[in-house]
Parts: C-alpha cells; structure tokens; sequence
C-alpha cells in the first residue's frame, strides 16, 4: 500500500521495520522512518544506538536482516553502493576517502561510473562547487588541502551524482564556525531545490537550526519523532540518553601567578616527517597546575604533530624543549614521559589507543606496565590477571563504560564506549599532566558530559590538562583558555573570559593574531 504525506506528496524515502541482526546482537530493531521531499531530516542517538548499522543499509553497505526501503513509492533492494547511487541516493562519510596524492578531480572521477575525461570531470566540479558556494580547486592536489576544502570535494563529489537524498554524517565536526554556517547555506539551497538530507550529528544546536524533523534511536530502536525547532537541547539529549543530561561544570581558577607551570613547550620546530604532515614553527605553551588549556584549529594544522612532540611519540633534539613537572622531557621516550606523572590519550581510538583485537584488561596492561606494572605483573613475568579485571572493571564502573561481556575486545565496543574506557585508562592513574586529542569526537551528549567533567575534575584536583579539540563549542565549556593552531603555528593563548566564537574562528581561519581587533582585549 503506498503511504502519502500529509501535503499529498508520496515520500521520497521509507524505512519499514529495518532490522539488521549480528549473531545475538540487534543493532537495529524494526526501525520506521521517512523523508520527504525536499526536507532535512535529522537521525539523532547516542553512539551504539544503531545510526550507523542504518544508513548503512540505506546506502547498500549492509544487507537488512528483515523489513523493507520504499524508494519514491516503490519497494526496492539496494545491492550496493552503487545501486543506491543509481536510485538517487549519496552519501558522504565522517571519515573521508580520499587519496592524497591525487588531484581533486581525479578523486572524483574515481567515485564515477562513467567514462568522462578526467578535464571533463574538473570542468563539471568546479561549476558545481561555484553553483552552491563551495569554493574548489578541481586542479590541487588533496593532501595539500584543509579539511574543511576536503569535505567540500566529498559533498561535490556527492553532487556530481545528482542525488536525491544526501546522507551526511557528523559533516561540521572538522569545520570552523564560518565553514560551518557556509555548509548550512548549502544545505539550505540543496532543500531549496526539492533534495532531502538526513543529517546525522551530535551537535544538538545546529539540529534545531537547520533540521526540518528528526527521528531518534536508542538501542536500536526508534524512542521518538518531533520537530527539532520545538525542542531545546537539553530535551533532545533527554530523547537520545533516556534521562537528564548533565553539562560541564567549569570551576573558578586561582590566577596563574600562584601556581607551577607543570607542562611546558619552548621553541618547538618540527619538521614534516613526510610529504602531507605539517611542519611547527616556534612553538610555545605552558600549562599550570589546575588549568586547562584548549587547542583549537581545523584538522591538520599540526595538532596531530603537536600531540606527538608532547606525548615522546617523537623526541626532540633538545631536553628542555618539552617539560613535564619541572623535568626536561625533549628526549625521553612516551613510556619515560609516562613515569614522570603525565597520561597521554592519541585520536584514534582503535589501532593507536587500543588494540582492537585485544581485550580492555590487557589493553590497560599495555599503557601501564611501565608506570605500575609490579601490580598486574609478577616477579616471573606472569601477568596478575585478577589485578587487571579489577583495574579494568574499576575504569568501566567510573566512566559508565557499557559492553556486552565482562572483559570483551576493544573493537567489540562502540566508539563513544570505547573513547570513555580509554580516557579512563589514563585518569584512574591520576596523572599530574594530562594530554588528550579530540576528547569526545563522535561521542554522545551524555559521554561528552561525563568526559568533560572528568576533565574539569582532574584540573582542579591540581593537575595541568591540555585539550586538543575542532569541537568550539566543548573548548569554551571546559577551557581556562583557548590557543589556536594554524598551518603549524600556535597563537597566543586567550583567557577563556575574553574569548568569542567569531574571534576564535577567525584564528582558526588563518586571520593573524597580531591583527587590530583580534586579541586586543588580552594585551
């Protein structure tokens, strides 16, 4: 029986009981849901609530255990990628797929099935990037670009292929404020023209701002539909979570003059390690005893490089170029730097903070066997592994770590779960410097809040946090002050009190510090 809406237009798009099964795990549980045209609708949950298992599906990555997809009208089984961009449906990823030594128009072309030339192609992406405001250079190479200039390629890469219905998840988490209201502006052209978005986003505000309607999953299962624009924040975060979601209570601070700078970076210079790393020019921070400092900056203007410096992953050709609790680091390898009281949390989760095939206690047992290991091995070698469970089921408990089994393999987690147990790691050993990169990226309203806290908790218990974040919005709620990087440089940090979204974005732009009006309020 073919539905109509109530405008008496039939839907561009429904799932009917979508269900997709994994041996005894549901991940999605007869999921209803429909886009109309010209309409951008928002796919809200918390992480593991299934979002992802369903636009997969949709796209033809995953086949649906049962239920059905309604195309304008008429029942259809998406095969594939392929078939789903031939139906009119696109998609564009977190994570982008991109080769960087290639042009952006043979990315492009990659993507096509077609037998265009590849002038042909550049010729069509850069009217389309002109057409909707999306500044492209079909010509530059991708591994020379910004993020925000790479996501661009990925959404006219989406384009060139006349899609209907754009999925696109978490697209502004590597945007600046600017960036981001540009995105929205497309957006809004794109329903403008009849196309439909489902949006997915943790980001509850530029939900309401720009979304038309909204379903929401927990646990797999779809708890709800509205209209986000009726609705605050706080009450969706309450659809998404099941109860109240708490925000981060930021302290007072005592002023720097009283208090030990406990993490210290002089004249740090980096050359690039290879051909698409960003080399750091004269780098200088210094982080106090209950502060937390904030590093803001688009993706790949050196926080990665900056991280690595810090954290011993690459020593330095000078002691006194990083040092921790008063000691001279520059030299000392991460397992060195470890013992001198600092924690260190990387990126990516899996491959780098975790070893996915490994389970969380032995997970603990590797970032800890220097610092404390006499506690989770013995004289003979012989891993302690009651000690560990403790340890492990200790970090779960503080942090709400939710798993399936008592100690199960890192990569059986969903990414929020596994972000909290990792960051958890590191705070159970109460660590007098504590360094971490993108605290919560794809991480839920209420394990970004926990995080967040635990952050906050730390600092003024008297240790010296450093944040690296995209997210503005988590910088202004839990930093004492905010620096931005830019093409390798490290601005002047900005008393949280005398810092502005628009001045922040505008460093993260590129704008020069030194510039009237941008810092003048800290002179």
């Amino acid at each position: 029986m073919q539905t109509t809406l109530e405008s008496g237009r039939v839907p561009l798009l429904q799932a009917r009981g979508l269900t997709k099964t994994f041996g005894a795990v549901t991940a999605c549980n007869a999921i209803d849901l429909t886009i109309a045209p010209g309409e951008i609708h928002a796919l809200l949950g918390e992480n593991g609530a299934g979002k992802s298992t369903f636009v997969k599906m949709l796209f033809g990555a995953l086949e649906p255990t049962a239920g059905s997809i309604v195309w304008q009208g008429q029942s259809v089984q998406i095969d594939n990628p392929a078939a789903a961009r031939r139906l009119g449906i696109g998609m564009v990823f977190q994570h982008f797929s991109l080769f960087d030594a290639l042009t952006a128009a043979e990315n492009i072309l990659l993507s096509l099935d077609s037998d265009e030339q590849p002038s042909a192609v550049a010729e069509r992406a850069k009217e389309v990037s002109h057409a909707y405001g999306l500044p492209l250079d079909p010509y530059a190479h991708v591994g020379d670009l910004s993020v925000g200039e790479r996501q661009r390629i990925e959404i006219v890469r989406c384009l060139l292929q006349n899609p209907q219905l754009i999925i696109l998840d978490e697209p502004t988490s590597v945007l600046t404020p600017q960036e981001a209201d540009r995105l929205f502006e497309t957006l809004e052209r794109l329903r403008g023209e009849g196309r439909s978005i489902l949006y997915i986003s943790h980001r509850l505000e530029e939900v309401k701002r720009i979304c038309d309607s909204a379903t929401v999953l927990r646990q797999g299962r779809v708890v709800g539909h509205c209209d986000p624009k009726q609705e605050t924040a706080a009450s969706l975060a309450r659809l998404m979570v099941g109860d109240e979601v708490e925000g981060a209570r930021r302290q007072p601070q005592s002023s720097n003059a009283a208090r030990r700078a406990l993490l210290e970076v002089q004249n740090l210079n980096r050359p690039a390690a290879h051909p698409f790393a960003v080399t750091l020019h004269d780098i200088n921070l210094r982080v106090h005893e209950n502060e937390v400092l904030g590093i803001a900056g688009v993706a790949g203007n050196g926080q990665g490089e900056l991280f690595e410096a810090i954290s011993g992953e690459a020593t330095q050709a000078e002691a006194s170029t990083i040092c921790l609790c008063g000691r001279k680091a520059g030299l000392l390898n991460i397992s060195q730097r470890r013992k001198l009281g600092a924690a260190f949390v990387p990126e990516e989760r899996l491959g780098h903070a975790a070893a996915p095939d490994l389970p969380l206690s032995l997970n603990l047992l590797l970032s800890r066997h220097q610092t404390d290991g006499s506690s989770y091995v013995g004289p003979a070698g012989f891993i302690r592994s009651s000690g560990l469970a403790h340890a492990a089921a200790r970090v779960c408990k503080a942090m709400d770590v939710r798993k399936g089994a008592p100690d199960p393999a890192a990569s059986s987690l969903s990414g929020g779960n596994l972000q909290k147990f990792v960051i958890g790691r590191e705070l159970d050993r109460s660590p007098s410097v504590f360094v971490v990169n993108q605290p919560t990226w794809g991480v839920d309203a209420g394990a970004a809040a926990r995080i967040r806290n635990a952050l906050i908790e730390l600092a003024r218990s008297g240790s010296a946090v450093l944040v690296i974040s995209q997210d503005l919005d988590e910088l202004f709620e839990i930093s004492d002050a905010i620096s931005v990087m830019h093409h390798g440089h490290l601005s002047k940090p900005v008393p949280i009190k005398d810092a502005t979204f628009e001045k922040i974005g505008l460093l993260m732009g590129g704008a020069d510090a030194s510039e009237p009006g941008i810092l003048e309020e800290t002179a």
